[in-house]
């Protein structure tokens, strides 16, 4: 951990140094379609080897860490394109409100083990999933923050879904939910190295620390739109190594090491022209929150507001992505449902040192601004486990508001300790924290309103009357006509400087004599897998 003081010297490198660095979240929303940028004839039956930069502790659809993986052994009721359009999964149509929905199933669609998915079965996982008692983080992390009960009616084959409240985006999300299977819901524990979906995959090989084996399932037809596993090209094995290093990533798609990487920092300009297929999912990066809790000197709006229209937004924007950035233009990323460009609009933009003078703050003879006899002291954090470029922006802050007088603590911690101060002691003023961005606007509502760590999530004590109106008014309005007021939630936000994303930016999947598309929350579609010769 280092703590320092910034001073008006320090300030001036900073951004020389910061400008050099390069780092891109990770993907958020969906991503666009892809093709080879060779026609080579594809190869039957073969394997495709993916680079994951971490390990899966388990493979269970609703844990904390099996949900990057679920995709290739569990299918959803609904699919979401790569255009962001809702399509066909188990779920051959459905009806929506903003209380309720209805899924109609597949004919025909069976678990890996054999057995028949029923409508029962459908909503006994839902269930499983939705409730808090067993404490599933990657469930609830996906699933709305309202209570709801799913029924089955066996003989129309439907599944129906009510909310306790109002819920704009109910298909969204308990509709993408990966489906577990009877067998995976009587033996939990199963699932922590094994499979048990319907999906076009089963695990079939694990191993501690990696490579983890999928092998494709013969018959499967109910993939996203009805697509199957019988076209030519698709792998007949799917291989998960462990890479964590980027560069190690980079090399190994240049010599064919591997067939598919996610590569976000600076080796994407060493595979730029090498007849790698790619594709880029745009990402938000560096969402900054201030601490307005507990009579921290953040809780006075006029403060916040005067310290964020002090920042160069295209300065933070291009440190945070190394070049040529492009300040966030909203809380998610550009093409997630319902984006749209209202933070420039909608910041602070008055000028800063007249601002915090109007709000009662002098500088004293050292050149420091005191109110009351107290100085301005902020705590500013940021962690490189997050995003290396994120301490950079963090120090091109702390240099702007050193230069109007501020005291700045820069302190760049571990991950672990950042989520301390954020979820525990609340030690800190600003964070410069990593998001990339939820596909869905409701997502972000137990981070800026509600109650503060142990009851909730917001964990900067935000409370914007405002938002809170339009986000009751969104919510009962369904789907995409929701998005005027979920936008106008969050220039209430910008408005009153509760939060701060710097930069808009993308990631990148690469693929070795593979062509494949991405969709809903940046991954990639395991049918749409083809290996070339």
């Amino acid at each position: 951990m280092r703590r320092r003081t910034v001073s008006s010297a320090t300030a001036r490198s900073a951004v020389v140094a910061s400008a050099a660095a390069v780092s891109v979240g990770l993907a958020g929303c969906d991503g666009a379609g892809v093709k080879s940028s060779t026609r080579s004839p594809v190869v039957v039956d073969g394997t495709v080897k993916v680079a994951a930069a971490s390990e899966t502790t388990s493979f269970n659809p609703y844990s904390q860490f099996g949900t990057g993986v679920a995709r290739y052994a569990y299918d959803s009721l609904v699919n979401v394109s790569p255009r962001g359009e809702l399509v066909s999964g188990l779920a051959r149509k459905w009806r929506t409100t903003a209380t309720s929905a209805t899924f109609t199933l597949r004919r025909g669609v069976t678990c890996s083990d054999g057995t028949a998915l029923t409508a029962s079965a459908v909503a006994r996982s839902l269930t499983y999933a939705g409730d808090p008692r067993n404490r599933l983080v990657g469930a609830q992390a996906a699933l709305p923050g309202v209570p709801f009960t799913a029924t089955a009616d066996g003989a129309a084959g439907t599944v129906a879904v009510r909310m306790s409240s109002p819920y704009s985006f109910i298909t969204r999300t308990i509709g993408v939910l990966p489906v577990v299977c009877p067998g995976g819901l009587a033996h939990p524990r199963s699932l922590e190295r094994g499979t048990n979906g319907t999906g076009p995959y089963v695990l079939s090989g694990y191993r501690s620390g990696g490579p983890y084996v999928f092998t494709v399932r013969k018959g499967y037809a109910w993939g996203p739109g009805g697509v199957s596993n019988e076209a030519p090209g698709q792998p007949a094995k799917i291989v998960i190594s462990v890479v964590p290093q980027e560069s190690t990533a980079a090399n190994l798609l240049l010599t064919g090491g591997v067939n598919m990487a996610k590569v976000t920092g600076p080796d994407r300009a060493r595979l730029a022209g090498r007849g790698l297929a790619t594709a880029e999912v745009p990402t938000m990066v560096g969402l900054t929150f201030f601490n307005q809790r507990g009579g921290r000197p953040l809780g006075d709006p006029a403060v916040r507001r005067a310290l964020v229209a002090a920042l160069d937004r295209k300065g933070l924007a291009n440190v945070a992505v190394g070049g040529s950035g492009t300040p966030a233009t909203g809380l998610t990323a550009t093409n997630a449902v319902c984006h749209a460009d209202v933070a420039a609009a909608s910041l602070p933009a008055r000028h800063a040192a007249r601002a915090l003078r109007s709000a009662g703050w002098r500088k004293d003879a050292d050149g420091r601004l005191t109110k009351d006899g107290r100085p301005l002291r902020l705590r500013l954090l940021s962690s490189p486990d997050l995003g290396s470029t994120l301490p950079s922006v963090a120090e091109l802050m702390a240099a702007t508001w050193t230069a109007l007088g501020v005291q700045v603590e820069l302190v760049s911690e571990s991950l672990n300790a950042l989520v301390k101060a954020m979820y525990q002691d609340g030690n800190f003023d600003v964070v410069v924290g990593s998001s990339p961005g939820p596909p869905l606007p409701s997502e972000l509502i137990r981070y800026f309103s509600g109650p503060p760590p142990d009851k909730g999530l917001n964990f900067a004590g935000i409370d914007n009357p405002e938002y809170r109106r339009l986000v009751a008014r969104a919510l009962r309005q369904a789907d995409k006509d929701s998005c005027r007021t979920w936008n106008e939630a969050a220039a209430a936000l910008f408005r009153s400087a509760d939060a701060l994303p710097i930069a808009d930016g993308t990631s990148v999947i690469y693929g070795y004599r593979t062509t494949f598309v991405v969709g809903f929350g940046g991954q990639i579609v395991p049918t749409s897998i083809r290996l070339h010769r």
